[in-house]
């Protein structure tokens, strides 16, 4: 049987209020997230702070790798207060009152585009050295053999935004390739061609918006092409797969924004003009994309003689 619990009369003056706590079911030290007018939502000061997109926050807070004034938080909806709670993530505080930032950056060629790499190689990240010490990451990726514009920010929202492939935001580049490109390629690129996924193998459409030639030589072809998808070395792939391997490929435009006059290497700040065409391009409304024509067998470049 269980003991039985003391009578507080029969025990000393004081030790009454003690055994009734020692009783009373004690509330859960995180308790305190579920309280609404706290503050914003733990994953929208995460992505504000520059952590990652939103979504991918609230993975991070099912993983367990969030901590709130040191107690982990693992499910939500939870609620903070930006101006006194102390946040981590993976064990690393995170910077609520940061300033937001956005530049972009003429990457050059032999830089990566990831945060931290195994193999010490160069990053775009380093070459920016912003007054504010703001932890900033990349918006999208371009190769380490691409070269041209990268915007870094360390605005989730702003970068979900922008890299979402629901938004089409438009993406152009200079692109020299080995060989005379025909009209008949340009045509194909365009209305899409079967790409393999590099993890999965299974093919699907990928196709340029729209591609022209800039500039014919005997051994090779500028090609200025565009883009609202952006899937993992696609330009580079897609004309591997045509018989015209990229010798060059440099991002010169995302939606209104141009590269300018910056040279490789440097960057500079956005306007609050520039962020705002931006955001419109990626809110615009978008008309349907009609889905690529299914390809005959000659129309795959394995069936081509």
């Amino acid at each position: 049987m269980p003991p039985t619990p003391p009578n507080p009369d029969d025990l000393p003056q004081g030790w009454a209020e003690l055994a009734d706590n020692a009783h009373t079911p004690r509330p859960r030290t995180s308790d305190f997230l579920r309280d609404s007018s706290r503050g914003p939502r733990l994953q929208k000061v995460l992505a504000a702070a520059g952590v990652a997109s939103r979504r991918a926050c609230e993975a991070l807070v099912e993983e367990g790798a969030v901590r709130v004034n040191g107690h982990t938080v693992n499910s939500l909806p939870a609620w903070v207060d930006p101006s006194r709670d102390r946040i981590t993530v993976h064990g690393r505080r995170i910077r609520t009152g940061a300033p937001t930032v956005c530049v972009m950056l003429f990457k050059p060629r032999g830089v990566i585009c990831t945060s931290s790499d195994p193999e010490d190689r160069k990053s775009a990240v380093e070459l920016v050295q912003h007054p504010t010490k703001v932890r900033l990451f990349a918006i999208g990726r371009l190769d380490m053999d691409s070269s041209g514009l990268l915007l870094l920010t360390n605005d989730g929202e702003f970068a979900n935004l922008l890299s979402h492939p629901s938004h089409h935001v438009r993406r152009i580049y200079d692109v020299t390739v080995t060989g005379q490109v025909e009209a008949a390629t340009i045509r194909r690129l365009e209305r899409g061609i079967n790409l393999p996924d590099p993890h999965t193998g299974r093919t699907r459409p990928a196709r340029f918006d729209s591609v022209k030639i800039v500039r014919a030589q005997r051994d090779r072809t500028k090609l200025r092409v565009v883009l609202t998808e952006g899937r993992n070395r696609q330009i580079r792939r897609m004309m591997l797969m045509l018989g015209h391997p990229v010798r060059k490929l440099r991002r010169v435009a995302i939606g209104p924004l141009k590269l300018a006059d910056l040279r490789p290497g440097q960057w500079r700040d956005l306007t609050e003009r520039e962020v705002a065409g931006l955001t419109a391009e990626a809110q615009r409304p978008r008309r349907k994309r009609s889905r690529p024509r299914k390809q005959r067998p000659s129309d795959h470049p394995e069936a081509e003689g």
